[in-house]
């Protein structure tokens, strides 16, 4: 899951401090302070916050933050700061937390090998009477998209539209790619 304006705006909270630290949803508290005379003055009650260094061990280092009490007792309940990271929904976190888990999910990319998401375990993938033994990107949707092109006859650099596309697709799995006759 990576970061969307969306997601940021979702994330974003009134409480701006929030988003600076590990909160855990905690909040400014607004209330009275009332005395024995029962003159009633506003006050406010700020969350526990302290700054800790938090192992990461995705990550391989100490990561500093500014976090609640409670939010440390859910990262030592959790088994660390990379399984609270992973489990917490996004409105506990703030911006640093999904930072964090960004950060954190990438470098867990990196250490299996691939700099995106795989899925070996995908059954062929059948569209419009194609069959994909993996499952189609960007990339591979640009190729096919060129081919296609070219075997329509198109300027270079133009691209083939859907359809053509994956009539391209048909016709080069059933029969075999027609030849350009030449004459003299």
């Amino acid at each position: 899951m990576l970061p969307t304006k969306a997601l940021w705006e979702a994330v974003s909270q009134h409480f701006k401090r929030s988003n600076y630290g590990l909160f855990q949803g905690r909040m400014k508290q607004y209330g009275n302070n009332v005395p024995f005379s029962k003159h009633k003055t506003r006050r406010t009650w700020l969350p526990n916050v302290q700054q800790k260094r938090v192992q990461s061990e995705a990550l391989g280092e100490e990561v500093r933050l500014k976090l609640t009490t409670r939010a440390l007792r859910t990262i030592k309940k959790k088994g660390g700061l990379d399984n609270y990271l992973r489990t917490a929904s996004p409105e506990f976190l703030g911006h640093t937390g999904m930072k964090l888990r960004h950060q954190i999910l990438r470098k867990e990319l990196e250490i299996q090998g691939s700099s995106e998401k795989t899925f070996p375990l995908v059954p062929p993938l059948k569209v419009q009477g194609v069959t994909f033994r993996n499952p189609p990107n960007l990339e591979t949707a640009r190729v096919a998209r060129q081919k296609a092109a070219e075997w329509l006859g198109k300027k270079e650099g133009e691209l083939a539209s859907v359809a053509e596309t994956i009539q391209y697709l048909q016709h080069t799995t059933l029969k075999p790619p027609p030849v350009a006759s030449t004459t003299s």
